[in-house]
């Protein structure tokens, strides 16, 4: 049971590294594509980390005699798995374009790392605005 997931890791770890500035293959595309969301996907968790820090602080100040509806956090947090939804939907319809094709997955790695890109901002303004 424990060599099977060490053989997966070794043979990860024996795959050479994609050149993405000279990559040419579609599936050097495609790995390029998928970093490039990687990247985008990091900073948006480490963002998220500071908004919802922001949104708590907010829940702490706020005078819950005033409404009942929900805090600043749990609002936010709704939205976020809302946008999550969104945005894996869009995407794959995004793919669609080349549906089947060898560059569907480099398209959809594409969609994501811009509306994640898009939604870290999203995300700096709000906290901005407290």
């Amino acid at each position: 049971m424990i060599i099977a997931p060490l053989l997966l890791l070794s043979a990860m770890a024996a795959e050479p590294a994609v050149d993405c500035d000279n990559a040419m293959a579609q599936f050097e595309l495609n790995a390029c594509a998928y970093q490039e969301y990687e990247r985008a996907d990091a900073a948006l968790n480490a963002q998220w980390k500071l908004t919802a820090a922001a949104m708590k602080a907010q829940d702490r100040e706020f005078d819950r005699t005033q409404d009942n509806r929900p805090g600043y956090y749990d609002t936010l947090l709704a939205a976020q798995r809302a946008w999550i939804t969104y945005r894996d939907k869009h995407c794959a319809s995004e793919g669609y374009t080349m549906r089947g094709g060898s560059a569907e997955p480099m398209m959809i790695s594409g969609c994501m790392r811009t509306l994640t890109e898009q939604r870290t901002k999203d995300l700096k303004a709000l906290i901005e605005e407290y």
